[in-house]
Formats: structure tokens, sequence, C-alpha cells
């Protein structure tokens, strides 16, 4: 039991980190903010286009991969086990990682109905710059949604979103961990479940 507290607690504090790639620094805040303005723009599409749930979420599946570097965002949801997971284990749970998120996410999108998203400017990071936005709902207070971007892949892509101060790097990580432990490390039953989960 203490040393799964432990590794639940290195994990959630990102000290057992598996680190995202180094950022290249070739990117400008300009590029970080005009890959988020076209980003928000296809949300705001989506959240405004009446579609059905089911649509919706197919819809910010592929606005995940275009605009996202899911890849890495998996690699470190899946944390210290990424390096003991075999190249097809990977790619298995990077798919199903991705449909996942777009299926989680997607419903937190969709809370957005009616509102919108606007971009408001951008800071430096260590790993490439935050672009701030305001999620501004109907009868709702104004809340900040943050991208995380960075150039690491060789692309300017988004790596992680802080939605009202909640990093989802850190959330999934802690919670494919805790999914994990409870499938005593089985990386196979772990892809199998993510499949159905939201």
């Amino acid at each position: 039991m203490t040393l799964m507290l432990s590794r639940r607690f290195l994990i959630a504090t990102g000290l057992a980190a598996v680190a995202l790639p180094g950022a290249a620094f070739a990117m400008t805040a300009d590029q970080a903010r005009s890959l988020v303005d076209k980003l928000v723009a296809d949300i705001n599409t989506v959240i405004s286009s009446g579609k059905s749930e089911a649509g919706m979420i197919s819809d910010f599946e592929k606005i995940l991969d275009r605009y996202s570097d899911v890849g890495a965002i998996a690699r470190y949801a899946l944390g210290p086990d990424a390096r003991s997971a075999n190249p097809d284990q990977m790619r298995r749970f990077t798919a199903a990682f991705r449909g996942y998120a777009a299926r989680k996410y997607g419903r937190r999108f969709r809370e957005f109905i009616g509102g919108k998203i606007e971009v408001r400017g951008t800071s430096p990071l260590p790993r490439g710059t935050a672009v701030q936005t305001m999620a501004i709902l109907r009868g709702q207070s104004p809340f900040a949604v943050d991208f995380y971007v960075s150039d690491a892949s060789g692309k300017v892509l988004f790596y992680n979103i802080i939605i009202e101060g909640i990093d989802m790097l850190l959330s999934e990580r802690t919670e494919i961990g805790a999914m994990l432990d409870r499938r005593r490390g089985d990386i196979n039953a772990l892809i199998s479940d993510l499949q159905s989960a939201s």
C-alpha cells in the first residue's frame, strides 16, 4: 500500500514523469496564438452546430488529431509504464486514449453550447507558450481555458489544457495511473477499458 501511495504521489506531482519532448524553441508566440485561434474557431463551430452528442464527439476527436500532440499526451498519461509498453501497446493505447479524451472533453465542451471561447493573450512557458482564452457561457461567469502549445513534435501543437485551473495532463496521469493499478499493471486490460470509458 505504501508503494502504491508513493507512486500515486509521484505521478500526481509529476516527479515520476515521462517527460514531454523538450521544446525546440523555434516557435513564436504568434504561431502559438495562430494555432489556438484556429482551434477555438473549430470548437466554436462544433458547439454551435446543433449536432447530436455522438456527432460532436466525433468532431472533437478530429480536432484533437488536427491540433494536439496526442502521442505526447498519451505517453505522459501512461507515466512510467510507458517505458515498459511495447510499440504495439503504445500504438493501441494512444488510439484508445484519443477516443477516451475526445468523449470526456467533448462532453465538457458541450457545456459551452450557446456560448463561445475567445482568445485573450499569450505568455511564455518553459515548454513553449501558454495561450489564454476565456469561455463565455450564458448564465455563468466567464472562466479561463488555457492551451499550452509547443513545437517539440516538429509541428506547432497543443499539449495541455488548463480548464478553470485544472491541469489536464496531471489529472489524466493520475486517473490513468489509478486505472492501471486497479488492473494490476495490465496495459492490455487498460486499453480495452479505455475504449469504452467516458
